[in-house]
């Protein structure tokens, strides 16, 4: 499984929580490129509930990844 920005951006409006199936399906709806669902299919637990792309993807940079200061914008 590799995942980067781009992929993972398909599924921010995901409705989490869901289950493996279910980001499937809204991959294949959401016309996410053969390469997310790929990476989803390829999930252990098929039952197990996600929360986010955090517990898909450990590694997922977040906000405070990124090092700017947004009042200078």
């Amino acid at each position: 499984m590799f995942w980067t920005l781009e992929l993972a951006t398909y599924l921010e409006d995901a409705p989490w929580p869901s289950t493996k199936d279910d980001l499937i399906d809204y991959a294949i709806r959401s016309g996410a490129p053969v390469e997310v669902i790929e990476n989803l299919q390829e999930l252990e637990d098929d039952d197990e509930i996600y929360e986010g792309i955090e517990d898909i993807w450990p590694d997922y940079p977040t906000k405070d990844d990124f090092f700017f200061d947004e009042e200078e914008y």
